[in-house]
């Protein structure tokens, strides 16, 4: 069993883009919905992922916060093409950059389609209390807020937030 601890954070400024030394295309997608989760029914999401010329098939316990269980599966390419069909909400569909900064990998994403105009930047920690440095292109932590998850961005993008909620 795999467990994950990330953080997640908002992302000011363009800063970012001169450190990123690989970007990889990722469309992803969910075989059941954020109602399910919410409802009790479920007690995790699963997702599928075409990264690059890569994909997997991805199950994650649902818990708000930076820590949750994780299991990652390789699966064919053309299997995860035809499990995206199956999703019951939108495609998530961004460009991941990764981004070395003073001893960590950040993830930032740079979403397209109905989520263009959010980037999020994220990093994975060995412990929940492991110290990071902030880069200056850093901003406010969304960890704990539900609506920056993609699997809610699968079924609500940020094309239908609010001013209020986009910040």
């Amino acid at each position: 069993m795999g467990i994950e601890i990330e953080r997640k954070f908002l992302v000011t400024g363009d800063g970012w883009r001169t450190a990123a030394h690989e970007v990889v295309p990722m469309a992803q997608g969910y075989l059941n919905d954020a109602a399910s989760l919410d409802g009790g029914t479920q007690k995790a999401s699963v997702r599928v992922r075409i990264e690059g010329d890569q994909a997997f098939l991805n199950i994650k316990s649902r818990e708000l916060g930076h820590t949750r269980q994780e299991f990652d599966y390789p699966v064919p390419v053309a299997d995860a093409m035809q499990l995206l069909k199956l999703c019951v909400a939108g495609l998530v569909e961004k460009r991941r950059h990764l981004v070395r900064h003073e001893g960590h990998l950040w993830e930032v994403d740079e979403f397209l389609g109905d989520n263009l105009g959010l980037v999020v930047a994220e990093i994975e920690l060995q412990s929940a209390d492991e110290a990071f440095a902030r880069p200056d292109w850093l901003g406010a932590e969304v960890t704990d807020q539900a609506r920056y998850y993609n699997l809610l961005l699968a079924s609500r993008p940020y094309a239908r937030w609010s001013p209020e909620e986009r910040g």
